[in-house]
């Protein structure tokens, strides 16, 4: 909004020429969103409170989170002003990446809004019910990949990702390149959701994502770089870098709050969001392989549960009783069923996500 206002008028102000640079926009896009966090976080958990929305345990998860019940819940409120606020002020809306991304955002955040508030206003149990919801998140998958096709970043790559490591060499994925933009968007969503379920542990690992995926953006829409680096060339990411910063600004910001002891949880509203815009920005960036890499906490996560319950079931099948093969699942219980402590369990995890960043990162020079 202020970039479509102001940077014409930089003839007659010469200083409104900073707008002119991503880098500027995006710096200040973090700052306004840590902003809102820090003044807008303490107003909306009060109302939360206020209307008593919190947060219900499950009686079958770790004993030790039962004293987290009645924490306020939809948290995910305050992400959401200090990520789409920043956007709207410092981003050019012009630009068809932007506003898709915001599209996808805030698509999910109704979906997981509505989760949540059947869980904890209309008590029902199990929120939303699983169909529905990746039905929606298959709707999105596809309005992702038709855009991709209508506005491609590249014309003769619509269909391909590029392969880390290896200088130009892309993988082609032809028909099943929509199949697998839903997949990628619904495991992404479905990941982060499954990974938010300690203080700070998926804010903190998708801040960094999200950071990670700036630095992506940044590099593929600057042509000098990308020539460097040997990566693609994609002129319409590069205003990506705004989103992500506010992004990374917000959950920063939210993280102030969700540490141990969490004030607040980001729930449904904030995790199905933000996996899914994460998700969506690694495709437009057309850096699928290297996200795994990235969110590597998140998939490892995401396969515990998967393996959990499909081990349950065989076993059940083989010998009439099922058996597990983690104490619980997500993989972050098990560790606390062993006895770890909740903050080391979410700052073990943290590392585990710096290290999948750092050798994510090492491909763009290892080529």
């Amino acid at each position: 909004m202020l970039y479509l206002l102001l940077y014409p008028l930089r003839d007659k102000i010469t200083w409104l020429n900073m707008l002119g640079y991503i880098s500027f926009r995006s710096a200040a896009a973090a700052i306004t969103a840590l902003l809102i966090t820090f003044f807008l976080g303490p107003v909306i958990i009060r109302a939360l409170k206020r209307h008593h929305i919190g947060e219900t345990i499950r009686a079958e998860g770790p004993g030790t989170h039962q004293v987290k019940a009645g924490t306020p819940t939809m948290g995910g409120l305050i992400i959401h002003l200090a990520v789409f606020v920043p956007t709207l002020l410092w981003g050019d809306l012009s630009n068809k990446y932007v506003l898709l991304t915001m599209f996808v955002t805030l698509w999910m955040a109704i979906i997981g809004f509505i989760d949540d508030y059947l869980k904890v206003v209309k008590k029902m149990k199990k929120g939303l019910v699983a169909r529905y919801k990746l039905m929606g998140q298959i709707a999105i998958g596809i309005i992702v990949a038709l855009f991709m096709y209508i506005y491609p970043s590249d014309p003769n790559l619509i269909t391909a990702t590029s392969v880390p490591f290896i200088k130009h060499l892309m993988i082609n994925f032809g028909i099943f390149y929509a199949p697998i933009v839903i997949l990628y968007i619904t495991g992404f969503s479905n990941a982060v959701n499954l990974s938010d379920g300690l203080d700070g542990l998926a804010s903190g690992l998708m801040a960094l994502a999200a950071f990670v995926l700036l630095g992506i953006a940044y590099l593929s829409g600057r042509v000098d770089f990308s020539q460097y680096l040997g990566i693609l060339y994609l002129p319409t990411t590069g205003e990506l870098t705004v989103f992500l910063a506010a992004m990374v600004g917000g959950l920063v910001g939210f993280l102030w709050f969700n540490s141990r002891p969490a004030e607040v949880f980001m729930g449904d509203t904030g995790s199905l969001a933000y996996g899914a815009a994460l998700g969506t920005v690694a495709i437009l960036l057309k850096k699928e392989i290297v996200f795994l890499m990235v969110g590597m906490v998140f998939v490892i996560e995401a396969l515990s549960v998967v393996l959990q319950v499909g081990w349950f079931r065989f076993s059940k099948r083989r010998t009439g009783t099922g058996k597990r093969l983690f104490l619980m699942a997500p993989l972050h219980h098990h560790f606390e069923e062993k006895g770890w402590p909740e903050t080391k369990v979410v700052i073990r995890f943290w590392i585990l996500g710096i290290l999948c960043a750092l050798m994510s990162m090492a491909t763009f020079k290892i080529r």
